[in-house]
């Protein structure tokens, strides 16, 4: 997974006060999952260097998706694998279900279309963007 996709969401909810869990399947509380940085070398090239272990807070075998307001998905390399994992898109459909929700960051978008999940398509570049969706819920999103 991609360093900074993973631990800046995680810091900056935990600043918000919010209760945060880090899971990966096949994992317990305590383990930790290397992260990779990617850094641009020119104008078209990147390369990708170790980032840094990663500790796990919960294990996923335990985790009860109704007692969690939110889900964070970071990107890099992992979602090509995690959108294999039927636990995990289990895991993506019941945030859905219950309309709760959901960030997908850079790759992570891969899980979320293993789930079936994308009926509205929003994907955000790194350019500002506005989108108005207007349906029985409306949405606005600015990014």
């Amino acid at each position: 997974m991609e360093d900074y996709e993973v631990k800046v969401p995680f810091q900056s909810l935990q600043a918000l006060g919010c209760h945060v869990d880090a899971v990966c399947p096949s994992k317990k509380a305590g383990d930790t999952c290397p992260t990779a940085i990617h850094d641009f070398e020119g104008d078209q090239t990147y390369s990708e260097k170790p980032g840094h272990a990663f500790s796990l807070t919960a294990t996923f075998d335990d985790v009860d998706p109704s007692s969690y307001d939110a889900l964070v998905i970071p990107g890099g390399r992992a979602p090509e694998y995690l959108a294999l994992n039927e636990s995990v898109i289990a895991l993506v459909k019941h945030f859905f279900e219950n309309k709760k929700p959901v960030a997908s960051i850079c790759h992570g978008q891969q899980i979320l279309s293993a789930a079936g999940v994308l009926k509205v398509l929003l994907l955000v570049s790194k350019t500002l963007s506005y989108v108005s969706l207007t349906k029985e819920n409306s949405m606005d999103c600015i990014s």
